[in-house]
């Protein structure tokens, strides 16, 4: 799902391995839902759900050039307000930060109040083409 790199990521990553220049990576990533397409340039609009949170991810060791999510990652239960989260994006911070990853749902998921998103062991995918 998680298939597209930021300019941020692409950027850290070209400087890394053909300039030398050192990137440190996150020691913890969080995903985090939108409503519209958060885009390379990271401009995407991210919910704004009552008690949305982004919410830290582990991920297993990569094979073939693809990873998916290690456990399930659960959402707290909506207290206010309904959105269609049609995208997801890997981040390297709780609030703020930068994009890494980011891509579109299979099928976007319509949340309303009362409703507790939770992406299950494996269903998140991250590859790189």
């Amino acid at each position: 799902m998680a298939n597209n790199m930021s300019n941020y990521l692409e950027n850290a990553l070209i400087n890394a391995v053909l300039r030398n220049i050192p990137y440190t990576p996150p020691t913890t990533v969080y995903l985090a839902l939108y409503t519209t397409d958060p885009t390379e340039a990271d401009i995407g609009a991210e919910s704004v759900l009552g008690a949305y949170a982004r919410q830290p991810s582990a991920y297993v060791a990569p094979a073939n050039g693809a990873s998916s999510n290690s456990a399930d990652i659960t959402y707290p239960v909506v207290t206010s307000g309904s959105e269609t989260i049609a995208f997801i994006g890997i981040r390297d911070a709780l609030t703020a930060g930068n994009l890494l990853f980011y891509g579109p749902l299979t099928t976007p998921k319509a949340l309303i109040t009362d409703n507790q998103l939770v992406f299950k062991a494996g269903q998140l995918n991250v590859t790189l083409d």
